[in-house]
This record gives C-alpha cells, sequence and structure tokens, in this order.
C-alpha cells in the first residue's frame, strides 16, 4: 500500500520519516511531497516576510529552519495532496500539528492536530496540561488554541532544529516545578530523544505526534 507524507517544508523528511517507517513496517512505500519543495532558502523565507497570520516553523531538505506564514502554505500543501493522491496513494499524513481546516483531499488525511486534540480530550480535560512549541511566536496562538479545556495550560518553547539539549532540560525542569501532569511536543520536528528527556524529568505522560500518527497509520492500512 502507498501512503503519503506531506510536510510544510521540503521533502524528504530524513529527520522524521524513519520512525514512522519503522512503525509501520514493510509492506507500505511512503511518498514525501513538501510545499517548500522546488524553492530556494530565500524564496521559502519570502513567504513570511511583510505576512500577518500564523507563523510555523518547518526545515529545509539540509536542516535549515525557515519560518512561513501558514496562509502562504496552504494552497502548496493541497497541491502536494492531489499529486500524491494521483499516484495512487490512499492515505496521506500532514506532517505539522497546526490545524488546516482549508485543505481537502478525495482519500484519507490524517491531521495530527486534530489527533492529538482528540486524545487530550479522552484522557483528561482537566490535567494541567504543558505545551512544547518550535517558537515563542506562537505562544498566544496555542493558548488559544487549547482554551477549551477546563484547566490551565503551561507553554514553553524551544525548536526541535536549533534547540539545544540544555535548552530542553531547563524546560523539562520548568514543567517539573509547575506540576503539569502530561506534556505534548506539539510539532512533528520533536523527536523522541526529546520525550525522553521530559519523561525522565517530569515523571508525567509525553505525546510525540510523529510516532502517534505512525501508529494510527498502522491501525489504517494493518491487513492482518
Amino acid at each position: 500500500m502507498k501512503i503519503g507524507a506531506v510536510t510544510i517544508g521540503q521533502s524528504p523528511r530524513v529527520d522524521i520519516l524513519p520512525e514512522i517507517r519503522e512503525i509501520l513496517g514493510p509492506g507500505v512505500e511512503i511518498l514525501e511531497r513538501g510545499a517548500l519543495d522546488g524553492l530556494g532558502l530565500k524564496e521559502a523565507k519570502d513567504l513570511r516576510l511583510g505576512r500577518r497570520g500564523s507563523i510555523l516553523v518547518t526545515r529545509m531538505k539540509d536542516g535549515t529552519e525557515v519560518k512561513v506564514t501558514k496562509q502562504y502554505v496552504v494552497q502548496r500543501l493541497t497541491n502536494c495532496i492531489s499529486e500524491l493522491e494521483d499516484n495512487g496513494v490512499e492515505l496521506s499524513i500532514l506532517l505539522c500539528t497546526e490545524d488546516f481546516p482549508e485543505i481537502e483531499s478525495k482519500k484519507l488525511l490524517l491531521r495530527p492536530d486534530r489527533v492529538l486534540q482528540s486524545m487530550v480530550a479522552a484522557v483528561s480535560e482537566k490535567c494541567k496540561l504543558g505545551v512544547i512549541i518550535p517558537s515563542p511566536d506562537q505562544i498566544q496562538a496555542t493558548k488559544k488554541k487549547w482554551a477549551w479545556r477546563e484547566s490551565s495550560v503551561v507553554v514553553g518553547a524551544i525548536s526541535p532544529y536549533t534547540g539545544t539539549g540544555k535548552q530542553i532540560f531547563e524546560i523539562a525542569n520548568k514543567f517539573k516545578k509547575l506540576r503539569v501532569d502530561l506534556t505534548i511536543l506539539d510539532c512533528m520536528g520533536f523527536n523522541r530523544m526529546t520525550k525522553a528527556v521530559f519523561r525522565h524529568v517530569t515523571k508525567k505522560p509525553v505525546l510525540l505526534p510523529r510516532t502517534i500518527l505512525g501508529r494510527i497509520a498502522r491501525e489504517i492500512v494493518e491487513i492482518e
């Protein structure tokens, strides 16, 4: 079976897909597309300059971090999904935890944002939630995103692409002192190492989007 993987940055996402492939196992082919494919670094950065709107953090093919404005990648993502579906993909995974209600697909589309919201609601709407995002530019939007909950939300910012181990430990210790009950690494760029640090320091559960999506995708495509 063919699965599509769509990033708001450039493909291939060699930092994400290996962990998802490991979960999916053999017999599943993954085709990748990126909203910034074919663009140079300056062109990608121009998708933010002078614009208003939600800021998204992603990376180029060589690992360089870039920030883009949400509204200027929506159509590019839609085109990526359409192209993948034309190439025989039955399920596409959106490699971004931002909500994209404008994006439509003819086939199945796995949306991380909705998965995470549903998981938190299923676990507890009253637990103290800690959310890690890539940039301070996203703090206010993140608080608004989780405003439906009955309990407080603590937000910390660290880039999954340029952040240091020291910064990760500092925020994890902050969450521990604030008695956070559940941590969400709210970006597909965060990896298992970051999850392990937060789990070790806070001694509380941590949700990692990339592995969650991998397991859901496996459930969808699994034959036996």
